[in-house]
């Protein structure tokens, strides 16, 4: 959280631990109309203002480009509203190899009204001209972000993933 969406890691009380809730997103992705879906993480934080209120976080982790995917973020994000009425954060980490592709908003209207949800991302692509600092960083996510370009980079390339592999291992010592 503190690596990809640091404004939302301030928000969290992390002297409390964040409760998974895998039972509860099952039953929320499988309630829809739309067909079975497959979110990766929703967990229940509190905040650091001391306010008893709690934060439902949905992370969605995208790999490939999806043209329904902000719409599935919508849907996700107002099922697991329906289901606890929670205010609920909705995260997209996008490892896709499009540059151009940064689904961060869903919405309609329609005779007046207007729905919409707006979502951050972290595109892992935008790490590319960070390296020096990747390479710097303590937090063991610079190192996954550094393993997934270099797979995306190596593809059909297996001498030269072996050595990248060999690299980023060494480094983690």
């Amino acid at each position: 959280m503190a690596f990809f969406f640091a404004e939302v890691h301030e928000l969290i009380d992390w002297s409390i631990p964040p409760q998974s809730l895998e039972q509860e997103l099952q039953q929320i992705v499988g309630e829809g109309d739309s067909g079975k879906r497959f979110a990766d993480k929703l967990f229940q934080v509190w905040l650091r203002d001391g306010e008893e209120a709690w934060v439902l976080i949905h992370v969605e982790v995208q790999s490939q480009v999806k043209s329904d995917f902000a719409k599935r973020m919508y849907q996700y994000n107002y099922r697991t509203f329906d289901r606890y009425e929670r205010s609920v954060i909705s995260l997209a980490v996008l490892g896709d190899e499009q540059a151009s592709w940064r689904p961060s908003g869903y919405g309609y209207a329609l005779g007046g009204c207007r729905v919409s949800l707006e979502f951050p991302i972290a595109k892992l692509l935008d790490y590319e001209s960070q390296w020096q600092s990747l390479e710097s960083s303590e937090n063991p996510f610079a190192v996954l972000v550094m393993a997934h370009l270099k797979t995306q980079a190596t593809r059909g390339l297996p001498q030269e993933r072996k050595l990248w592999k060999w690299s980023l291992v060494r480094s983690l010592f």
